[in-house]
């Protein structure tokens, strides 16, 4: 069976940043070999595909660093051509700074990328704060922008409809629910901290891993760490998917399977005999990570596997028979068959930092 899967998906393309390659990696999916790279701007974090379009937007998130803890902060997407594997445009949405987080709205023509506040400006409502703006993929140029009333919304997803947005915003307790059609923030729904989320198929669901991974929020150790379930129509938390430790990355497939990227940590090692202990580290190691599977429908645990060390991005074939899931620190990205829990494959990506591996995309061949 997973011969099979996989030689159907011939002329099939996975795309992969390395956020300090930089580059933007193109592998056969069928055959897991390298088609070739796309040097990009410094510090490429998260990418979506168009399929209308046949176009891939990249967000260059920072000059050097991550999420508080960077030397500056870019406003560039980059439109790439998957085909001819080149880059079309910079698009610059500048004075909107740390464009990260994708969605699409292909009916729509419209594209959605979650920015950055002020800096000073945490909590503010107004246009200091973050939010997340709207390009329209024709023009690729910006339409408009939504403020979410939160310093960093990382991530974005709208609804399958298209009328709604939910932006989780790693230190500020909520997620931000936001009116699509009217342009306006319109709800928070109380979380502790979030990262990566999620959208069920049918939009009455939205999976928020939970508390935040760098300690900003307020959630403290009694939060429970895993995965928050949203209903959509009551606006409130209805449900956690637990987790052993706590969850970076979410993904759903079209088969309804909750997909969560777990980071788990060791301690740190002992001095050498000899040494100042006082020169020990005292932060535990990053171990490798762990991608963990529910149930949609019945949240039930379906089981789990090892990856890369701290995951950060996972995504999936269209027929929800793969998982790919992107291990920074490694720099890998591990080809998981969904039903047997089996990695397939160990891709790896260049990375000249401590950073590699981060956004995925799953290319299906031109018709």
């Amino acid at each position: 069976m997973v011969q099979n899967t996989r030689a159907e998906r011939t002329g099939d393309v996975l795309a992969a940043v390395s956020q300090s390659g930089p580059t933007v990696s193109f592998f056969d999916a069928a055959s897991d070999r390298l088609l070739g790279s796309v040097e990009v701007l410094a510090e490429p974090h998260e990418i979506c595909f168009d399929p209308t379009r046949r176009l891939l937007w990249c967000t260059n998130t920072y000059e050097a660093g991550y999420y508080r803890a960077n030397s500056g902060r870019r406003s560039q997407l980059a439109v790439i051509d998957p085909d001819a594997r080149r880059i079309v445009e910079v698009v610059d949405i500048a004075p909107e700074v740390g464009p990260h987080g994708l969605s699409l709205d292909a009916e729509r023509g419209r594209l959605y990328v979650s920015v950055e506040g002020a800096e000073g400006a945490e909590g503010a409502e107004g246009g200091s704060g973050g939010g997340v703006v709207i390009i329209d993929t024709a023009s690729r140029r910006p339409i408009g922008r939504i403020d979410t009333g939160a310093f960093g919304p990382h991530w974005f997803v709208a609804s399958p409809d298209g009328t709604r947005g939910y932006a989780s915003n790693k230190e500020a307790p909520f997620v931000s629910v936001l009116d699509l059609v009217a342009g306006e923030l319109i709800d928070r729904i109380e979380v502790p901290g979030g990262e990566g989320l999620a959208v069920s198929a049918d939009g009455s669901r939205v999976y928020v891993a939970a508390p935040f991974a760098g300690g900003f929020n307020g959630g403290g150790p009694e939060a429970t760490p895993g995965i928050r379930v949203i209903d959509t129509g009551l606006r409130r938390v209805v449900d956690v998917l637990a987790t052993d430790n706590v969850v970076v990355p979410v993904h759903v497939t079209a088969t309804g399977k909750v997909l969560a990227g777990e980071l788990r940590t060791a301690p740190a090692p002992a001095p050498a005999a000899g040494t100042d202990p006082s020169g020990r580290a005292s932060r535990p190691v990053q171990a490798p990570g762990r991608l963990t599977v529910f149930s949609a429908d019945t949240h039930k645990r379906l089981g789990d596997i090892e990856m890369g060390r701290f995951p950060l991005t996972i995504t999936s074939s269209p027929d929800g028979a793969l998982a790919y899931a992107a291990g920074v620190i490694d720099s890998t990205v591990d080809v998981i068959d969904l039903e047997t829990l089996q990695r397939l494959a160990r891709l790896e990506l260049p990375k000249l930092a401590d950073a590699g591996a981060h956004g995925l995309a799953y290319i299906p061949k031109a018709a």
